[in-house]
């Protein structure tokens, strides 16, 4: 009898419930849930902030890593170490914050060798969006040699992996965050410098003078806008995300007198050849890389408070999920 977090749409919200086994949805596929993470997303949920949830009862966390049990699927079988993330999971669909869930076989990925299924959840949905605007970014053409590359949000989790990612790849990396006290762990990422968010946020003209060859953008709005406004001839913005704003006060001349290309980037619901790509090329990055990110180990009764803490800016890096903790 798995223990889940439940949301409900009263007092108290959140709630750690023991459910039965038939509680569980009717899917193809049990995981044993190892570990899962929390996201910005998650901690909107878990709070009630935006509109993330809107049937309830429902367990968040939109993605988890584990054991198959049992499957009735080809495609798995007991003790296939997979992965999930995106499909709606946490959001419309029941998701990791439990000890076991059943879910959708076409969700899973197999856990590549030689990560753990802790590793995953270390880099979760952020590393594998970073990876995938990393990804991005070099099909558009982009090359270590073109200039420097800003990553906005980067003491997050999305942008620390940006700025790990793009460093190990031979890039100069800017990043630009509005916590200071966490300069010297981005440097210890492989920051070449930090730039102060602030720095970003008031109005700008259209065009600026030009300083960047590339950027992963987690948080949109007035800073998105001063980073095409100061690309270079081509430069090339891979937008992942919307902490700060979803509205783009931008105009076209970025576009049309400098040739920027904004290049959206989903991990929600992106074909499964090109999901498994982005995680074996994650399993090929160093183990370093995992040794300088900062995590916070928490167990399920832990993740309301941590959601607070996270939507009020005082979490870094990643923040782990131990359901059995």
């Amino acid at each position: 009898m798995p223990r889940a977090l439940m949301l409900h749409d009263d007092t108290p919200r959140a709630r750690l419930e023991t459910l039965d086994e038939n509680q569980l949805p009717e899917r193809a596929v049990r995981v044993a849930i190892d570990y899962s993470d929390l996201n910005y997303k998650d901690a909107m949920a878990v709070t009630g902030q935006g509109k993330i949830v809107r049937d309830y009862p429902l367990v968040p966390g939109i993605d988890f890593a584990g054991t198959v049990t049992d499957s009735t699927d080809a495609r798995f079988a007991a003790d296939d170490r997979v992965i999930l993330t995106g499909w709606g999971v946490g959001e419309r669909h029941w998701g990791g914050f439990a000890e076991a869930m059943r879910v959708d076989a076409d969700w899973l990925v197999p856990c590549p060798q030689p990560l753990s299924t802790r590793q995953t959840m270390l880099f979760g949905t952020a590393g594998l969006t970073a990876m995938l605007s990393v990804m991005r970014l070099k099909e558009a053409g982009l090359a270590p040699g073109d200039g420097p590359v800003a990553v906005t949000g980067a003491s997050g989790g999305v942008g620390s992996w940006a700025v790990s990612i793009l460093a190990h790849e031979g890039f100069e990396v800017h990043a630009i965050t509005g916590k200071p006290e966490q300069n010297a762990w981005l440097e210890a990422l492989g920051a070449h410098a930090i730039l102060p968010r602030a720095d970003f946020e008031a109005r700008g003209r259209p065009l600026e003078s030009t300083q960047w060859a590339g950027a992963v953008d987690t948080v949109g709005g007035q800073i998105l806008a001063n980073l095409l406004a100061q690309m270079r001839y081509s430069g090339k913005v891979a937008a992942v995300g919307l902490a700060g704003d979803a509205a783009l006060p931008t105009t076209v001349m970025p576009f049309i007198l400098r040739g920027v290309s904004l290049l959206g980037v989903d991990s929600v619901y992106i074909p499964f050849d090109r999901r498994r790509a982005a995680w074996q090329r994650i399993a090929a990055l160093p183990n370093a890389l995992l040794s300088h990110m900062h995590v916070e180990e928490a167990g399920l009764d832990d993740v309301t408070d941590r959601s607070q803490a996270m939507l009020e800016g005082r979490t870094h890096g990643r923040v782990l999920i131990d359901p059995r903790r």
